[in-house]
C-alpha cells in the first residue's frame, strides 16, 4: 500500500505546493484510488510516477472548491486518453449534483461510464481485499473522513506439514490455505489454520480534511498505521483555526495520539507560514512533534510505502 501527495497546501496553491490531492495504490493492484482532486491535479498526475490510465476510485471529502476544482478537468482528460474502463466517485450528496451541471454545461461527454456513490458514515465500499470506510468531520460545511483497512491475510501455508500427514495435493489445499476445516476422504478432519503461520494483518490508511478536533477524526482513525490529518494553522493561530473549522498542528497531533495510531503525516498548509515569515512550516513540525513524536510534515510528490511489517518507509 503506498501513498503519493499530490498538493499539500490549503485554500489556494503555492510556487511549490498544488492544493488538496492523494494518491493511494492498493498492494498487487494496477489500480490508483485518488482522495479529493483539487485545480490541477491532473497536472501533479503527470509529474508524478502515478498512471492516470489506473485511476478508477475517487474519494471527495466535501464540496470547498480547492478540493473539487481539478475533478472535471481529470475526468475529461481521461475521457480524450481512451483509457479508462469505469471510474467510481465517492463523495457528499452535492457532488453527483455539481458534477451533473459541469457536464451539462460544459458539453463534455465521458467515453467511459463513471458512477456516483453519496457516502453516509460507515463502510461504502468492500471488496474481497479492503474495506473503505467514512465518518463525519467538524467542518463549515458537510464533510467526511476516509479510513482504508486492507483485510488480514492467511499465514503462509505449510505444504511440508500438510504432506507430512499424508494430506494429497489437490484442490483441499486450496481450502487448507483459507484456514477452512476439511473432512478428508478418509475421514480425518483437519483445521486448515494448524498448517498456516501468523496471520498477516491488513494494514490502515486514514485521510481526514478538512477538520477542526473532533471526536469523529478519532474515532475513524483508531489504530490506523498511517493518519493523514489537515495542519492547516499553527498553534499560535488556534483562535483562528476554532473559527474557521481548521485544524492547528497541535489539533493533528492530539487526534493522532488519541487514536493510538503508528504515523502521523500533516498535510494541508496555510501559505502563510511561507520561509521568511515569523513562524513557519518547521515549527508546526515542532509543535506536532511535541504531543506525537512520530510526526512527518507532507510535501508534494513525498511517497510513502507502508510494509507488512508495519514499519513505515519513506520514498
Amino acid at each position: 500500500m503506498q501513498i503519493t501527495f499530490l498538493g499539500t497546501s490549503s485554500g489556494v496553491p503555492t510556487r511549490s505546493r498544488n492544493v488538496s490531492g492523494i494518491a493511494l495504490r492498493p498492494s498487487q493492484r494496477a489500480e490508483v484510488w485518488l482522495f479529493d482532486c483539487g485545480e490541477g491535479t491532473q497536472h501533479q498526475f503527470l509529474r508524478s510516477e502515478l498512471r492516470v490510465s489506473q485511476l478508477n476510485r475517487i474519494f471527495i471529502t466535501h464540496m470547498h472548491g480547492d478540493h473539487i476544482f481539478g475533478l472535471m478537468g481529470l475526468l475529461a482528460s481521461c475521457g480524450l486518453a481512451g483509457n479508462a474502463t469505469r471510474i467510481d466517485i465517492h463523495g457528499p450528496a452535492d457532488l453527483e449534483r455539481y458534477i451533473k451541471s459541469c457536464i451539462r454545461y460544459s458539453h463534455t461527454h465521458f467515453s467511459y461510464p463513471v458512477k456516483i456513490h453519496p457516502v453516509q458514515p460507515g463502510i461504502i465500499y468492500e471488496d474481497n481485499e479492503y474495506i473503505i470506510r467514512c465518518g463525519p468531520l467538524k467542518h463549515r460545511v458537510p464533510a467526511f473522513g476516509y479510513r482504508v483497512e486492507e483485510k488480514d491475510r492467511p499465514g503462509r501455508f505449510n505444504v511440508e506439514k500438510a504432506k507430512a500427514l499424508g494430506i494429497p495435493p489437490g484442490p483441499v489445499y486450496a481450502q487448507l490455505k483459507r484456514g477452512e476445516i476439511v473432512t478428508l476422504p478418509d475421514g480425518r478432519i483437519i483445521n486448515g489454520s494448524a498448517l498456516c503461520g501468523q496471520p498477516e494483518i491488513g494494514r490502515k490508511f486514514v485521510y481526514c480534511t478538512d477538520t477542526v478536533f473532533c471526536e469523529g477524526a478519532v474515532e475513524l482513525a483508531q489504530g490506523a498505521d498511517v493518519l493523514v490529518h489537515e495542519a492547516t494553522f499553527s498553534h499560535v493561530d488556534a483562535e483562528m483555526a476554532f473559527q474557521r473549522l481548521h485544524s492547528t498542528s497541535t489539533m493533528a497531533a492530539q487526534v493522532a495520539l488519541a487514536a493510538g495510531v503508528k504515523t502521523l503525516l500533516m498535510t494541508h498548509f496555510s501559505p502563510r507560514y511561507a520561509p521568511g515569515n515569523d513562524i513557519i512550516l518547521e515549527d508546526l513540525l515542532k509543535e506536532a512533534r511535541a504531543i506525537f513524536p512520530n510526526t512527518e510534515m507532507a510535501h508534494d510528490f513525498m511517497t510513502y510505502e507502508i510494509p507488512r511489517n508495519q514499519e513505515l518507509v519513506s520514498v
